[in-house]
């Protein structure tokens, strides 16, 4: 996409292109620049993403629909929730894992802020 100065844009859905993968989540790219990168992301009801991180990346979270439960910290062992309406802080370099446990699919937004590759899947947390 080419992103000008002066230029306002519009993604909609139809034209948000396949984001970086992780297994078990499907992440839409609606904006990506130097420095930032927007998107929709879905994980199906039930399911559980692979561990990853996201380089020197800052993300913040908006859950739309679902819950949304992230594992984090030595060996995974500390989890937030999150539901519609909620907002999710992700710091740069923090291994972690989202999941849903609800009955639906969770829809979040996500906007990351920093430079270089935003994701980077990993064989698990770190540990103890």
């Amino acid at each position: 996409m080419d992103l000008q100065r002066d230029q306002v844009l519009v993604v909609t859905p139809r034209n948000r292109t396949p984001g970086p993968h992780t297994p078990g989540m499907d992440r839409q790219e609606a904006f990506a620049t130097e420095g930032m990168w927007s998107g929709f992301v879905r994980t199906e009801a039930g399911m559980v993403s692979g561990w990853h991180h996201h380089g020197e990346c800052e993300s913040v979270i908006y859950v739309l629909t679902g819950t949304l439960k992230m594992e984090f910290g030595p060996d995974g062992s500390k989890t937030q929730e999150a539901v519609p309406g909620d907002f999710i802080y992700v710091p740069k370099r923090a291994v972690h894992r989202e999941s849903n446990p609800s009955a639906e699919a969770a829809d979040i937004i996500v906007v990351r802020a920093g430079t270089g590759k935003s994701t980077f899947n990993v064989d698990g947390p770190p540990p103890c």
